[in-house]
């Protein structure tokens, strides 16, 4: 079987899969992935087009012509990632290992800079194991989609990766999970105190709240098949001073606390991967998620607001078949359920691309992707607004392994 050998700028790898210092191994990975896509329409997006979400709603100019009615292609290699896996000695009766791993996304729109993916430590007692740093979400999970495009079926499938303290204990086929997690990278929408009609994604709200989110979960598997459920509340403060009736600046006490439902199952054998998950929503917006709150009353003296979160239920199911050749389907549905409580007032609907409306509409959303894994994407997309759109993608990816 023939081997790779990569050099990556001033890093040296020791020869060998493992490579040892004491009672540490480390095993050294990475890929060269190479991204090219063309979209017939705009779309909500980030990573300037890589990190696709849906495609924008029609805007009509004077003439009648769709604004959003124009293509868009590019090419980058910001996936390209380096990556570090140790397995350490024991603490205690604990086995002890840790993960690095960055690519050079960068953050906001400042791309090609190297940027954290992975880095935590993992203490193992055998039936219980305890996580401390950032990893996926607990929302992503074990179960994910199989598909090229770099959302992974986000807006329907939660995606983020998140500082985070995970216990998980686990007797014979059922596995329960705790974590309490922080935002970094992915956050939260909220009100913008320098435009208080308009929103911004911080980790402030999470900050100021003192509260981390807490998720809850528990999973069977037997052979390939797994099934599960959890639980996440999220608690912040949208804002922490407000311009009251009178035209002067008080502090204010203001929270939403939320929670989310999601249940997903998976079976893997050799040739087949099923899967599907369905999320049940409420301002999951730090999770690439659709969604917000919306102002539920508003005190006339001190201006101090009570809200309401935005619930969004979306749901996805992935096919997929082969070895090396991976032909497969996936399909994502999701439903705007609106706010839980009725709204007097002025809505900030907070979406991942923060727009805002006066009211919560009820929309509908269905993604097909026609995927080949290992080579091309030709994703067909049609939304309950009546948008269709056609993406096409071509990845490339170069796997690292070193010498043994």
């Amino acid at each position: 079987m023939k081997k790779y050998i990569l050099i990556f700028l001033c890093l040296m790898m020791v020869s060998g899969s493992f490579a040892q210092i004491k009672d540490f191994k480390f095993k050294f990975y990475g890929q060269i992935r190479t991204d090219l896509y063309y979209n017939s329409r705009a779309n909500e997006e980030t990573v300037d087009g890589l990190f696709y979400m849906y495609p924008k709603d029609k805007v009509r100019d004077e003439d009648g012509n769709d604004l959003n009615g124009t293509p868009s292609s590019n090419f980058y290699t910001l996936y390209s990632r380096l990556g570090v896996d140790v397995a350490g000695p024991k603490l205690g009766t604990a086995k002890t290992s840790a993960k690095i791993e960055a690519d050079f996304r960068g953050t906001g729109t400042s791309y090609s800079v190297v940027r954290l993916r992975h880095a935590y430590l993992n203490l193992d007692w055998g039936k219980s194991a305890l996580l401390l740093g950032q990893t996926w979400h607990p929302l992503f999970g074990d179960v994910s989609p199989q598909i090229l495009n770099l959302s992974v079926g986000a807006p329907f499938q939660p995606f983020s990766r998140a500082p985070q303290i995970r216990y998980r204990y686990t007797n014979k086929n059922f596995q329960l999970t705790g974590a309490a997690v922080w935002q970094s990278q992915y956050t939260s929408q909220g009100i913008n105190p320098d435009e208080p009609t308009k929103s911004k994604k911080s980790h402030e709200y999470l900050k100021n709240g003192c509260i981390p989110e807490i998720y809850v979960g528990a999973d069977y598997k037997n052979g390939g098949f797994l099934i599960g459920a959890g639980i996440e509340m999220l608690s912040m403060k949208p804002r922490k001073e407000a311009i009251g009736g009178n035209g002067k600046r008080f502090k204010v006490d203001e929270r939403i606390t939320t929670l989310s439902y999601e249940a997903h199952m998976k079976y893997t054998n050799k040739d087949w991967f099923i899967a599907a998950k369905s999320v049940l929503g409420s301002n999951l917006t730090q999770a690439s998620g659709l969604g917000g709150f919306g102002i539920e009353s508003i005190d006339e003296r001190t201006g101090e607001q009570k809200y309401t979160p935005i619930r969004v239920s979306s749901s996805w199911f992935n096919l997929v078949y082969g070895k090396k050749w991976k032909p497969g389907i996936f399909v994502g549905y999701a439903k705007n359920l609106g706010t839980s409580d009725e709204l007097p007032h002025v809505v900030v609907r907070l979406t991942v691309s923060g727009v805002q409306h006066r009211k919560v509409k009820q929309n509908n959303f269905v993604f097909v992707f026609l995927v080949l894994k290992q080579r091309n994407v030709l994703p067909s997309i049609v939304s309950g607004m009546s948008l269709s759109e056609m993406r096409l993608i071509t990845c490339v990816l170069f796997a690292v392994k070193i010498l043994e």
